[in-house]
């Protein structure tokens, strides 16, 4: 079992799927997207407003500690589940987290059945977990354009190479 934030945007998978139903019987859109958003910038800001805008109700699958452990580097994650999602929680773009210790969000966008899927454009449509089940229920899948520079790998290597061994930055 994942544990959560105290945040009332972070639900259980139950909970999301009843609260997705629940905004398609208003008539809204139900848009999803996942990550691992470790350290958050300005990509992932884009990202997931450019994810917003594509329906009325963003769904975030956050890949819980263990799941990041399985799928990244040694030493990921840097910021614990707690702390991800409570910077997610803090987005108003962002209107509900389910945290998730798969290594992929497939039963997560099962329990959800989003009307719209995001992904970077860095995935073609074919590679997106997904997507398959998503267009078969009729929705769609959105992939977004990404700045290359903007990455978390991306602010790992500038930090270490601008720092190196250093323990702390220069002030």
């Amino acid at each position: 079992m994942v544990a959560t934030s105290q945040s009332s945007k972070c639900l259980t998978r139950a909970a999301a799927g009843q609260r997705a139903a629940a905004c398609r019987r208003r008539g809204q859109t139900v848009v999803f997207t996942n990550g691992c958003f470790d350290l958050l910038h300005a990509g992932h800001v884009h990202y997931l407003q450019a994810a917003r805008a594509a329906g009325d109700v963003l769904f975030v699958g956050l890949n819980s500690d263990v799941s990041v452990q399985a799928i990244k580097d040694p030493g990921r994650p840097l910021n614990g589940q707690v702390h991800r999602s409570a910077v997610l929680a803090g987005l108003a773009c962002v209107d509900v987290i389910i945290l998730f210790d798969e290594p992929d969000p497939l039963r997560l966008i099962e329990s959800i059945a989003p009307d719209v899927l995001v992904k970077g454009a860095d995935w073609p449509e074919t590679a997106i977990i997904g997507a398959d089940v998503v267009k078969a229920r009729g929705g769609r899948v959105l992939r977004v354009a990404l700045d290359p520079e903007l990455s978390t790998t991306t602010l790992i290597q500038r930090v270490l190479k601008r720092y190196g061994q250093r323990r702390e930055p220069a002030s």
